[in-house]
């Protein structure tokens, strides 16, 4: 029995944070420490990773991590096991969206027709692949033991995109959002009620946190466009997710498995 003053601390956990270096990596790496974790600070950017890392609580660390590649992510576990001696939270935060880089204008690369194959493919592979080789990899250490995987998926997880938002003033279209980020995430879905159902009898809690837009440098007209399209009529601050990402870490959810947790600010329940 988990006293009720305790059910939310982190106190002498591993917390493994990949994607450490984004928007909601970073808050989620800070907020972790606070409630009492030793936080694997995981981004590509080593550099990145360690300035974060330095400004955290406890014995907090960086690790350079590439998800898409096993032997990054082998090398990561060997590290963090050295470090700490046990892993019991992952939260697989790393994610790309598309950069289109070739002559044509983004409206006219962005058509689903005209959708580049290797922005599809580097997509999946950071956004999926990446989560499944980071889930087996470090996932493997938490088994016969007590554990929580928490995978990033996204509001476009669950619906289509709403191609209207991504209008200027004048209602004219700037680009589209492309096929390979629903396709990838909506996958992460269900990857993780796969690993829920694979691992729930050895120890291992595996759920999803599906995140909505994070204000950041978007221009104006397109943060008036999404926050039209939330019930709170705004959109998301990085801490806005760091609770639920408590939530999901601590005992408070230790009858949770195989759960899709939105936190959209009401996107996606008109």
């Amino acid at each position: 029995m988990i006293e009720n003053k305790n059910i939310f601390s982190l106190d002498g956990k591993t917390v493994i944070v990949t994607g450490a270096a984004g928007l909601i990596g970073k808050a989620l790496c800070g907020v972790l420490s606070d409630f009492g974790a030793d936080v694997a600070v995981c981004d590509i950017d080593f550099t990145k990773a360690e300035r974060i890392a330095s400004r955290l609580n406890g014995n907090s660390f960086a690790v350079g991590l590439d998800v898409t590649d096993s032997e990054s992510v082998r090398s990561a576990c060997r590290s963090i096991m050295s470090k700490t001696g046990r892993i019991d939270v992952l939260i697989n935060s790393a994610a790309v969206n598309d950069k289109f880089t070739s002559g044509k204008s983004i409206l006219e690369q962005s058509k689903f027709e005209n959708f580049p194959e290797d922005l599809w493919n580097d997509s999946l592979r950071v956004n999926l692949t990446g989560t499944f080789l980071c889930c087996k990899i470090f996932g493997a250490k938490m088994t016969g033991k007590k554990g929580s995987i928490i995978n990033i998926s996204s509001t476009y997880g669950l619906v289509g995109p709403d191609q209207s938002i991504y209008t200027d003033e004048n209602g004219r279209q700037m680009f589209y959002k492309s096929p390979a980020y629903p396709a990838g995430k909506g996958a992460v879905i269900n990857f993780t009620r796969y690993l829920a159902a694979y691992w729930g009898r050895k120890g291992v809690r595996v759920n999803v946190l599906c995140p909505g837009g994070v204000e950041d440098s978007q221009d104006r007209n397109f943060k008036k466009n999404y926050s039209q399209k939330t019930m709170l009529g705004r959109m998301a601050k990085p801490y806005d997710y760091t609770g639920p990402a408590v939530f999901l870490s601590s005992d408070a959810s230790s009858y949770m498995t195989g759960a899709v947790l939105v936190v959209d600010g009401g996107w996606t329940a008109w």
